[in-house]
């Protein structure tokens, strides 16, 4: 099973509410926490813990063998990301930073061999063993670097090789296609949001992706007492999503969040917000240990 938790404009607490339940989670089902924000994933350092077990992940990159290319310009042709370039007498050049990998010039190249296989490394993915009982799988894509999607995939194939009953997946912000991708699959999506104008705003840009998936979607509102909780109520109930959670901002959290120990750990009443959503998200997947 797979759950994401998720939310249209960024900071808006979704790892620390993804961290937290996989906690609490962790107590009911053998769960992996999949950091999923290749671009900047934060949960390792709002764990405390250190990346390990790195592997790199690599991108096709065309290499010409010029002794054999006939100069046809059909790689350039192909190329929907003009990332090949042709000279007057048709001699390709490559450039890398537009590369995406895609093959499409090594398909309709003529002559064999005048592409070869080449490859660059794009980010890399870790496994961690987490004190808390659950495994924690970081994609991080490398810095200069351009296209993140290829890493959700590769980091979501290397959590598929691992044994759990639950995957809880922290997405990056946003609505693109990395998050679309991350969450497809859940059998429930959190959306995290603040009940600020930019925080309202993609909040509905989430549960349009929500409802476009076809997936069951309920709302987080994140420091609750600093605006409109009743547009995001509205806004909810128009894409028949459900309100389950509103969290006051805190101090603690702040602390817990600079500190890297989780909320949870705490004897604090913002314990009792988390403790009540994991129980209600295991009732909705129907048990668990």
């Amino acid at each position: 099973m797979q759950i994401a938790v998720s939310g249209g404009k960024g900071g808006t607490g979704k790892s620390t509410v993804a961290i937290n339940l996989a906690l609490e989670l962790a107590k009911h089902f053998r769960l992996i926490l999949a950091d999923l924000d290749v671009e900047a994933p934060n949960d390792h350092l709002l764990l405390g813990v250190e990346l390990a077990n790195e592997e790199p992940v690599k991108q096709f990159m065309p290499k010409f063998d010029y002794s054999k290319c006939t100069k046809c310009r059909k790689c350039a042709e192909v190329c929907e990301e003009h990332a090949i370039i042709t000279l007057r007498d048709g001699t390709p050049f490559l450039m890398p930073n537009l590369c995406s990998g895609c093959r499409a010039c090594e398909i309709v190249c003529p002559v064999p061999g005048a592409i070869q296989e080449a490859f660059k490394v794009i980010g890399h993915t870790y496994v961690t063993e987490t004190p808390y009982g659950f495994t924690l799988v970081t994609g991080k894509l490398r810095e200069g670097e351009e296209r993140s999607m290829p890493l959700v995939v590769e980091t979501k194939r290397r959590t598929r090789k691992l044994d759990y009953e639950l995957l809880v997946v922290d997405t990056a912000a946003g609505t693109g296609n990395t998050v679309s991708k991350a969450i497809e699959g859940s059998k429930l999506l959190i959306a995290v949001t603040e009940p600020t104008p930019l925080g309202i705003h993609d909040t509905e840009l989430i549960l349009e992706l929500g409802k476009l998936m076809g997936l069951k979607t309920w709302v987080i509102i994140n420091r609750a007492d600093l605006g409109d909780v009743n547009r995001v109520e509205e806004l909810a109930e128009k894409y028949n999503a459900e309100v389950v959670a509103e969290i006051p901002y805190s101090e603690a959290i702040v602390k817990s969040y600079v500190s890297g120990r989780p909320i949870v750990l705490e004897n604090v009443p913002e314990t009792k917000i988390f403790r009540e959503l994991a129980k209600r998200i295991v009732e909705f997947l129907g048990g668990g240990e």
